[in-house]
């Protein structure tokens, strides 16, 4: 430390006595310490009394503001960790409900193909029922036909023999 101490007698004095924070007022209690006088053949220091209890006063003035403070960043630290664990849970909830949306989605789609698949076969069946019965319909409408065209065949033809065999009864009606 570059202070020369208060006993120098300089103006700001009172400055140097009242250091900034708490790190600054046991540097100057450290710097009094160091250069205070010893005693003759003692490991003793001479100190001025009021100087460090000067430094003292101002640790004791400075720690609570500096515990107040340190207890804010804790504060501060704990509500950013929280609202941090708070964030990482809403986002990993949201990507569960999404992947379980898109799971979900497959899912459906899924349905959807079998569904899909289920209605062109029964299509596909109920197409070769009506095939089938149409065919059959008209199958039985063409037998109904050709019985009728037999029998109206077999009138012609009876009506053309009688015909014929009234000819040849009436020989002039040939010829006429």
């Amino acid at each position: 430390m570059t202070d020369s101490g208060p006993e120098q007698g300089h103006p700001g004095d009172d400055e140097r006595r009242r250091p900034e924070g708490l790190t600054g007022v046991l540097d100057a209690l450290e710097h009094a310490v160091s250069q205070a006088r010893a005693m003759p053949m003692s490991s003793s220091v001479l100190v001025n009394r009021a100087e460090l209890l000067d430094l003292l006063e101002s640790a004791r003035a400075i720690l609570p503001a500096q515990l107040a403070r340190a207890d804010e960043v804790l504060a501060d630290a704990d509500t950013v960790l929280a609202d941090g664990r708070r964030e990482a849970e809403e986002v990993v909830q949201a990507a569960r409900e999404r992947a379980e949306e898109l799971v979900g989605e497959q899912e459906v789609v899924r349905a959807a193909q079998r569904r899909a698949e289920e209605i062109v076969a029964e299509a596909e069946r109920t197409a070769a029922g009506l095939r089938r019965d149409a065919d059959d319909y008209c199958d039985r409408r063409l037998a109904d036909f050709e019985i009728d065209l037999g029998k109206v065949l077999a009138q012609v033809q009876a009506g053309r023999a009688k015909l014929a065999g009234r000819l040849e009864l009436d020989p002039g009606a040939r010829d006429a």
